[in-house]
């Protein structure tokens, strides 16, 4: 007799019903939850156990919170249980490995990705304002934009009935700051604790030119009305390669005049070290405390 293929995840129920013996689900499947297992012929990723949750879950839920950062592209350490998001309901399902939240969603509040509904990038900031700290939030909702997964329009939108939900005001505190152009969460760490200090705001990608007025490189952040250049060094950065590039980078910038401010992980841990730095520098490049912050 062939071996009796469940798929990639099934139910106790169906596999009883399709002739699967009791040894068969414990020893080909790993157990999501009661009655519901996945089978250990594939990786278990977040898209994989959240296919495997629609089979129990109500046709209109959502996967939302970090669960839907995570789908939506936020490269970020997926949660360890599954969170949906059911509009209000009389009784909610309550099963392990699963965080049932209830909003009261709109059809444009969820998105289809990899055939999953996911709740959409404004509807997924708002929801994380209220439990994520603001520079966190700011790292997401740039990872959004530059996902293609938000846009401005849309998160104005949302933001627009939002009404007093919790959340609401750091949510539109964090609308003002964001910036698709950042190419990390590293550097929109740093961004937001320089654009909330008492600093110049900082520009993002700022572009440094040659004596011909050439651009020859583009400072992840910087000033360029000084030419400061704030650069964040991440592991990649260790690499032949870009080590050899990064040289070439980093002579051009102090040929053409820029001090250039570079941070690395250690330095994530809080604003301190990178706002001190960062006025220090601009202090000594003619930048006055009580100049009119812009």
């Amino acid at each position: 007799m062939e071996p009796l293929d469940l798929g990639s995840n099934w139910t106790w129920t169906d596999a009883r019903r399709r002739g699967a013996t009791r040894r068969r689900i414990a020893e080909g499947g790993e157990q999501l939850s009661r009655g519901l297992h996945l089978s250990r012929a594939q990786p278990s990723s977040l898209s994989v156990r959240c296919r495997a949750w629609t089979r129990l879950l109500p046709r209109d839920a959502a996967f939302g919170l970090e669960t839907a950062a995570s789908l939506l592209g936020v490269h970020t350490d997926p949660p360890p249980e599954v969170q949906v998001v059911l509009r209000p309901r009389p009784v909610l399902p309550r099963r392990r490995g699963l965080v049932v939240a209830v909003r009261d969603l709109r059809p444009e509040d969820v998105v289809e990705v990899g055939g999953l509904r996911v709740t959409s990038g404004a509807q997924t900031l708002l929801d994380l304002a209220l439990r994520t700290p603001p520079a966190e939030l700011l790292a997401i909702g740039d990872a959004l934009l530059r996902a293609r997964r938000l846009c401005e329009a849309s998160l104005a939108e949302r933001l627009a009935r939002g009404g007093r939900v919790r959340g609401i005001v750091r949510a539109r505190e964090c609308a003002a700051l964001l910036d698709g152009r950042a190419t990390s969460r590293p550097e929109s760490l740093l961004r937001y604790w320089l654009a909330t200090s008492d600093l110049p705001a900082p520009e993002v990608q700022v572009p440094v030119l040659d004596r011909r007025g050439r651009v020859v490189a583009h400072a992840d952040l910087g000033w360029e009305r000084h030419r400061i250049a704030v650069e964040y060094e991440g592991r990649q950065h260790a690499e032949a390669d870009q080590f050899g590039r990064d040289v070439d980078r980093y002579s051009l910038m102090a040929a053409g005049g820029w001090l250039v401010l570079r941070f690395a992980a250690r330095h994530l841990g809080g604003p301190g070290v990178v706002v001190e730095r960062s006025r220090a520098a601009l202090v000594s490049r003619g930048w006055h405390p009580d100049t009119v912050r812009s």
